[in-house]
């Protein structure tokens, strides 16, 4: 299994940069190739990453742990936008992307660019897996495997605390905009009291007279 899933990735991650142009054009997915600076190394030290992160983020991040499952706040998270590494930013996968499967960890069955993700066997547990590291600072994600669906049949099961989520510009808008107060409406004008009628006028009823 572990060997059909390194070759499955392997032509995934090469039709990713063959085809970003045609990806970005279809509207599918936003291509960052040409308009993303390529990863440029993170490294600090166990003591940094200790200070940045909040113990289960460097429990997952930097010690390879995995979060309980369904425990993740981006799990069901449906807004548009992008996932980024929670360590150094690096933007890693698009909402669009993003698939329920029920497996209880946020799922992707893509990564935004080729060169944003690292892959290699894990051997740790009695099934060999893959492991997914971010590339720009090695911070371990999640696992890859077969079972995802079309187009790529993969499925990057990531821990939601390895990343976060940035909304799109677009999206933010379109809050805010919701969320605006509508403008107050002017009160409707009082029509004004016809006027008194002229006593002296001809053809003026009577004046009342007072109780």
């Amino acid at each position: 299994m572990i060997n059909r899933v390194i070759g499955s990735i392997g032509i995934l991650l090469a039709a990713l940069v063959a085809s970003a142009a045609t990806h970005a054009a279809d509207g599918d997915l936003p291509s960052p190739i040409g308009n993303l600076p390529g990863p440029k190394k993170v490294i600090k030290t166990e003591q940094e990453w200790a200070k940045q992160l909040t113990q289960i983020q460097f429990a997952v991040t930097r010690r390879k742990a995995t979060e309980p499952a369904f425990s993740g706040k981006l799990l069901r998270n449906h807004a548009l936008g992008t996932y980024v590494c929670v360590c150094c930013g690096q933007p890693l996968f698009n909402s669009r992307a993003k698939f329920e499967s029920g497996t209880g960890w946020p799922s992707f069955w893509t990564p935004l660019a080729a060169d944003r993700i690292q892959t290699a066997p894990d051997y740790h547990n009695p099934e060999p897996r893959i492991e997914v590291t971010c590339s720009r600072c090695d911070a371990h994600l999640g696992h890859v495997f077969d079972d995802g669906p079309p187009p790529t049949g993969l499925r990057f099961c990531m821990n939601s605390v390895a990343l976060k989520f940035v909304p799109d510009a677009k999206a933010k808008a379109k809050t805010k905009a919701t969320a605006k107060p509508s403008p107050s409406r002017s009160p409707m004008p009082t029509p004004e009291s016809p006027p008194a009628a002229d006593p002296s006028a001809p053809g003026s009823p009577p004046p009342t007279p007072s109780p």
